[in-house]
């Protein structure tokens, strides 16, 4: 059950990813915060060629390192993006979005059609969305799922769990053309170097903390993120190598428990109830398609 405890920990790394991540857009350009989290997670996973070697690259490992950075630089600044316009308690659940499209990209990409417990998984994905605004139902069925769209945060993690569910084939392609370690500091180089002349473009437009010669104040609150994230590749890697990969995807999913949860000890966020609810039943949702469907 050791790769269990590495899965946990990896969710909890997860959450408080997006703890540092909430603070630290508050007072600094989203697009920085965005090159700020890949540039010191970059910085933190390197130390790893202390101990690993550099593996010999496949023939599509290039091309998944193009497509699949690129994509992930535009996700790395949504999910900035949506935390800034949104609830962490409400941003973190959409993210078990992705599964459900992985049923709809799935049959396209691979020609795999979900069995009752996949369709099941999707219906409980759904059903929680709808407890995180439960509340608005007064104002008649569907209002739920009004509110939720009407939330940009939570539109821009839709976006994100979607794009996530393309990127998760193209990180597998990347894995088995180099190595998971070494795949993951490529991913973050790559988006890293992407990001960097947006990021410095933002600096020069707006006074930002850097830009005001505030150095330290903007590190104290960027730097955690790379921390943390590394800390969330090493436990989720380590766990990859114990357990099966559905397994322990499965367990990070809890992370969406752990962020409401943040939300509301840190951020003071409402609603905690319905919210703490609805992200679980989505979590159950997530169980049924990666385990079950």
């Amino acid at each position: 059950m050791l790769w269990f405890i590495f899965a946990f920990l990896a969710a909890f790394f997860d959450s408080a990813k997006g703890v540092f991540s909430k603070k630290s857009v508050k007072n600094i350009d989203e697009y920085v915060v965005s090159w700020a989290s890949r540039f010191f997670t970059l910085l933190f996973l390197s130390t790893a060629f202390l101990f690993i070697e550099i593996p010999e690259m496949g023939d599509r490992y290039l091309i998944a390192l193009l497509i699949g950075g690129s994509i992930n630089a535009v996700t790395t600044v949504l999910v900035i993006k949506a935390l800034k316009y949104s609830d962490l308690s409400v941003v973190a659940p959409i993210a078990t979005f992705t599964p459900l499209f992985l049923l709809i990209t799935s049959p396209l990409i691979t020609g795999e059609i979900p069995t009752i417990f996949g369709l099941l998984g999707v219906f409980l994905i759904v059903f929680g969305s709808y407890m995180l605004n439960i509340k608005k139902r007064g104002d008649g069925y569907i209002a739920p799922f009004k509110a939720l769209l009407r939330e940009r945060g939570a539109l821009l993690m839709l976006v994100v769990a979607f794009l996530w569910s393309i990127t998760s084939n193209i990180d597998k392609i990347g894995i088995q053309n180099s190595s998971p370690v070494f795949w993951a500091i490529s991913v973050n180089a790559y988006v890293t170097l992407i990001l960097f002349p947006v990021a410095l473009f933002r600096l020069r437009k707006l006074k930002s903390p850097f830009a005001s010669g505030k150095l330290f104040q903007g590190l104290k609150t960027l730097v955690p993120i790379g921390i943390v994230a590394a800390l969330m590749l090493v436990c989720q890697m380590t766990a990859i190598s114990m357990a099966l990969v559905v397994y322990v995807i499965s367990i990070k999913r809890i992370s969406a428990v752990i962020s409401v949860l943040f939300g509301y000890l840190i951020f003071k966020e409402k609603n905690i109830k319905e919210r703490l609810i609805g992200s679980a039943i989505m979590i159950v949702g997530v169980l049924f398609i990666t385990l079950l469907g």
